[in-house]
């Protein structure tokens, strides 16, 4: 399988040579993209070749929860339908139709990072930049969109992966195993993306015998109903609301704190 997956993804190495475009850069039908293709770092694929990355970026990940690139590869060869249907919710949303117009990135490059780090302990935005020093993760970790045959909604993905980190900032989660899951189960709630209800479904293979317990007992429910009552958070401009109190922007959301201290949980 890991074979087939590398097949399927030889022209990634072919393509590693081209001038990518700036990070920042919005997600649109560029002249630079190539002919063929319908945004920057777009590979397009048939449909057994999407199978084939499907297939072996799902062993993958369920071998090894950490691999990213994995994880987006599954994201975007499975969920083509859901993404249409997010998709759709933004465009009625008048937020979310504002963020598809005008498509923010959110990397280094496009954070006022001293902005954040001067705001007050209890905002938003402060919040966020502590989760990012805290667990040491960056946004620019997260990987370009490749397998999505539809410009926009390679940017509906793209937006997705983008704002994961301030997901973890509402929630309360850290970047362990049990709060990666918690939060899976939270956004297969609230995308209905195939590769979050696996992680959310197979993901608790990997814990112990007492965070499981937490997780099916405490966590799960709570995220689950969290969820549920939260409007999509795809439509929250999350760039504008970097002043706003953290506890406010989690009561406009209908999301409560978590009901356990996972400290001294995997």
């Amino acid at each position: 399988m890991v074979t087939l997956l590398r097949r399927s993804l030889c022209p990634v190495r072919r393509l590693r040579g081209r001038p990518r475009p700036a990070v920042d850069a919005p997600l649109r039908t560029a002249s630079h993209a190539g002919p063929g293709l319908l945004y920057p770092d777009h590979i397009p694929t048939s449909l057994l070749q999407k199978t084939l990355l499907a297939a072996g970026s799902a062993a993958m990940a369920l071998y090894n929860p950490y691999r990213h690139d994995m994880v987006a590869v599954l994201g975007e060869t499975t969920g083509h339908r859901t993404l249409k249907a997010l998709r759709d919710q933004m465009r009625r949303d008048p937020e979310g139709a504002q963020i598809l117009q005008e498509r923010p990135r959110i990397a280094l490059s496009t954070l006022d990072l001293g902005k954040l780090q001067s705001l007050p302990e209890d905002t938003f935005g402060r919040q966020y930049l502590r989760f990012l020093d805290v667990n040491r993760v960056s946004p620019d970790t997260r990987a370009p969109t490749r397998f999505v045959d539809d410009e926009e909604l390679a940017y509906v993905i793209q937006r997705y992966r983008e704002v994961h980190d301030m997901l973890h900032t509402l929630l309360g989660m850290p970047t362990n195993i049990l709060g990666e899951i918690v939060v899976k189960w939270f956004e297969a709630v609230q995308t209905g993306l195939p590769m979050c209800i696996l992680g959310a479904l197979f993901g608790p293979i990997r814990l112990s015998a007492q965070s499981l317990q937490v997780l099916v007992s405490e966590l799960i429910p709570w995220a689950v109903q969290s969820g549920r009552r939260a409007p999509c958070l795809l439509n929250v401009y999350y760039e504008r609301r970097w002043e706003q109190p953290l506890w406010a922007l989690r009561e406009e959301l209908g999301i409560t704190p978590p009901p356990t201290d996972l400290r001294g949980l995997d």
